[in-house]
């Protein structure tokens, strides 16, 4: 139980180690249930993850939904599920669900968010996050409105709609959010970041009594997690 620290010596091997740990979980989810069911962060981090899982070719169906996503149109570059559709294309048998609707309305993404988790209650065999310099994951960020809905463990929301304030310049938009505890919801949950400064973020975050900041939440949430870093 709790947080379990991998350190790596460069970005590739992180790249490596965290792979090969989606493809076991992917493996143990065909051979359960006949198929994989991730929940998968969106960030330039990560992208080099989904393309060695990829190229792994692994048997069996895998579904993959975003752990998170901004309110614009799915062809819009800001889009994680156009990143993950695009780093998944090759694959065969890999669906990429849409936490948003196509034309990224609020409301209406919120609706076939919930619709969409609703028909997918199985916990996930892995969720990968990213983490944000400013201590948020997923898309739920320090100071937002309803960051307590996303964070409580017993809120009973599985899905979120967010504002972030103020919105980062790099990408100004609403979000639709899985919570804290739909993330948890899972066989194996990992952090995967990079650089100095977001691992002084990861360690102000441990020893923080306030369990706001959305990255605190998860290391004190008191189940395993798997925290991958490199410089």
């Amino acid at each position: 139980m709790g947080v379990r620290f991998h350190a790596h010596a460069d970005p590739d091997a992180l790249t490596r180690a965290v792979a090969a740990v989606l493809a076991k979980r992917c493996d143990a989810g065909v051979a359960e249930r006949g198929h994989a069911w991730l929940a998968l962060a969106g960030g330039r981090t990560p992208l080099p993850i989904y393309a060695r899982l990829a190229a792994s070719k692994r048997p069996g169906r895998l579904d993959v939904v975003p752990t998170d996503d901004r309110c614009v149109a799915h062809d819009h570059p800001a889009s994680n599920v156009r990143e993950l559709r695009a780093a998944f294309t090759a694959t065969r048998d890999a669906q990429v669900h849409a936490l948003t609707c196509a034309d990224g309305d609020i409301q209406a993404s919120l609706m076939q968010a919930r619709a969409l988790l609703s028909a997918h209650p199985a916990p996930f065999d892995a969720v990968l996050l990213g983490m944000g310099a400013d201590g948020h994951i997923a898309s739920l960020f320090p100071g937002d409105a309803n960051l307590a809905a996303g964070l409580a463990l017993d809120s009973g929301q599985e899905v979120i709609a967010t504002l972030p304030d103020p919105l980062p310049p790099q990408a100004p938009f609403a979000r639709i959010s899985l919570t804290l505890p739909r993330l948890l919801r899972a066989h194996s949950v990992l952090l995967a970041i990079t650089g100095q400064d977001k691992r002084a973020m990861l360690e102000r975050a441990w020893h923080a009594r306030d369990s706001s900041l959305p990255i605190a939440a998860l290391l004190r949430a008191g189940l395993p997690i798997d925290v991958h870093w490199s410089p």
